[in-house]
């Protein structure tokens, strides 16, 4: 099933599991996911849950997403997410649940996206891992040049997707396959190992994996065994 959470990056830390390792973890508070809309095949054409999180002042709503969120019976909320649904999804959730973080369990493969943290105008260097120049033998004033961006009259012109400087982060990144260490029921927190995009106190949004279900669907063909030896002809035997 693809439907998952959205959550609020609270920072990373380190526990240690039975055998003695210590193991980093980015600790994740789920947010009341009230369910808005489930959506079907025969009235919108796809399958979807539809969920809002959090709270927001109501002057800034439109009628129309008033309505929409009073349908429901659900309180108003920051924004709405979408997780889409397959075919084979069955789901009895109806609007006006709650998705809370006992959705996840420990060990299961997820995937965290959020928004990258903003690191302002960069260089090639920091920006796209460029070697730089040398730091001495003749160079004075190219230590971090980008160096050449084209050639000459012929095309006479920069081609689009050259790497050069400009501004970088802010971007909506996934990090895949993250593991999940712990699920804190009580206190509604997932512990994910590893690092998630974007900065503490950023929203995420955590699906189960999806490289995880097309392995684990995946059909797995066994290797023919070889068989024994044909035997020699009675004419090649002849001959030896």
């Amino acid at each position: 099933m693809a439907i998952g959470l959205v959550g609020r990056e609270v920072g990373m830390t380190r526990v240690f599991t039975d055998a003695g390792e210590t193991v980093p973890v980015t600790v994740i508070e789920v947010l009341p996911n009230r369910i808005t809309q489930v959506k079907s095949q025969e009235r919108d054409g796809y399958r979807a849950i539809q969920v809002t999180y959090g709270t927001r002042r109501p002057q800034l709503y439109s009628k129309a997403l008033a309505g929409h969120y009073a349908k429901a019976s659900v309180a108003p909320g920051k924004a709405l997410i979408e997780f889409r649904l397959t075919d084979g999804d069955k789901t009895e959730l109806q609007a006006g649940a709650e998705l809370k973080a006992d959705l996840f369990k420990a060990g299961e493969a997820v995937d965290v996206t959020g928004t990258t943290i903003g690191k302002g105008f960069a260089g090639t260097i920091k920006r796209h891992n460029f070697a730089g120049g040398y730091a001495s033998h003749g160079n004075s004033l190219s230590h971090r040049a980008p160096g050449s961006i084209g050639q000459r009259q012929t095309p006479g012109r920069v081609f689009k997707g050259r790497r050069m400087s400009g501004h970088m982060g802010v971007g909506r990144r996934t990090n895949e396959n993250l593991r999940v260490v712990e699920v804190d029921l009580e206190r509604n927190l997932l512990l994910v190992r590893g690092a998630v995009p974007g900065a503490e106190g950023g929203q995420v949004i955590v699906r189960p994996s999806l490289k995880a279900a097309r392995r684990a669907t995946r059909k797995i063909i066994a290797p023919a065994k070889a068989g024994p030896a044909p035997a020699a002809s009675p004419a090649k035997a002849a001959k030896k």
